[in-house]
């Protein structure tokens, strides 16, 4: 009997900013979660796996600059673009990851080319850009990624803490702030996001499971505003923020990445299904509700299982995600 496929994405975790966003853009993100679970969808509709599936949501991710990677990604300290990606075939443990490239269009691609085209599984800065032009990705100019709301969120973080990064900060605890420079054009002209973008875990990622019952996972970022030049994340992290074993479970996470390394939560939620005999929801709910929580983790997970169960959970106000059955109307959600 083959398995009913299904795809679920998230596009990051943070605290909320609901009384200073429009139902207009909250309308945007919704649309762009279902349009994007809808082209997932798609692919496994066709017959495609779900390698392929979670390569096009994540390709599509990439691409919307309401998301936290690619076109829109966040600024580092020094103004720069950084980005990561991984992806993971569940069928065979393959897996491929880069980290720390500013001129490769979709980060994810080049994860899958190394994985299937390179004997490596991790190529980070010059090396990683380099394999992608070898393998004929497409080459931007830095500048693609960058849009005026995320130069302005640097701006603004640079003013108001200059020496954090956003994502060191508990979103809840930070103290309420005044609309930041009301005079600047760039953030007059920029609706409020559903999730405070300098409160948010910008992570984007997809996980999938095929009418063969293979499982694929796939994860990319733009790492955090203001970050220091050089650092790394979960999300490239093979077994951090990245994880798929058809004999368990495939897992995308986003969050304070720092923790979620610690932890090896997107593995933790596979290895607790092996060795503890819990189910997907189970395993998921203690890594993000218990374990997380005990060094101070923010964020969620994506995961679904070989029987195609589903799982979104989160430890923060609200994740961008959603899911998408084949023959079902995708279903995408922000708040709790």
């Amino acid at each position: 009997m083959k398995q009913q496929p299904v795809i679920a994405i998230h596009g990051g975790a943070g605290a909320m900013s609901r009384a200073a966003m429009s139902a207009e853009q909250e309308g945007k993100y919704i649309a762009a979660l279902e349009g994007i679970l809808r082209a997932g969808q798609a692919v496994l509709a066709q017959g495609g796996s779900a390698l392929d599936a979670v390569t096009e949501a994540v390709r599509l991710l990439e691409d919307c600059p309401l998301f936290n990677a690619g076109h829109g990604a966040v600024f580092t300290s020094a103004g720069t673009h950084e980005l990561d990606a991984s992806i993971m075939d569940g069928a065979t443990l393959r897996s491929g990851a880069i980290a720390n490239v500013n001129c490769v269009r979709n980060p994810v691609l080049a994860a899958r080319k190394v994985m299937e085209n390179s004997k490596h599984v991790f190529f980070v800065g010059e090396g990683a850009q380099d394999y992608a032009r070898e393998q004929g990705l497409e080459i931007v100019d830095p500048s693609y990624f960058s849009t005026e709301a995320r130069r302005e969120q640097l701006l603004r973080v640079q003013r108001e803490q200059p020496d954090a990064a956003v994502l060191d900060h508990d979103g809840q605890a930070m103290v309420a702030r005044a609309q930041p420079v009301a005079e600047s054009a760039a953030a007059a002209a920029t609706p409020a996001e559903p999730i405070d973008a300098d409160r948010k875990f910008g992570t984007v990622g997809a996980v999938a499971v095929d009418a063969q019952g293979n499982l694929a996972a796939a994860t990319s970022t733009g790492g955090i505003t203001n970050k220091q030049v050089g650092r790394v994340g979960d999300a490239p992290l093979i077994g951090a923020g990245c994880y798929a074993a058809n004999a368990t479970c495939a897992v995308s996470t986003t969050g304070t990445g720092e923790m979620f390394i610690r932890m090896v939560a997107a593995y933790d939620v596979a290895a607790q299904m092996e060795y503890r005999g819990v189910t997907l929801e189970q395993a998921a709910a203690s890594v993000v509700h218990e374990k997380l929580p005990r060094i101070q983790g923010k964020g969620g997970l994506i995961a679904v299982d070989a029987q195609g169960n589903v799982t979104l959970p989160f430890n923060t106000e609200g994740m961008y995600r959603g899911y998408a059955r084949v023959g079902e109307a995708p279903v995408a959600s922000i708040y709790r």
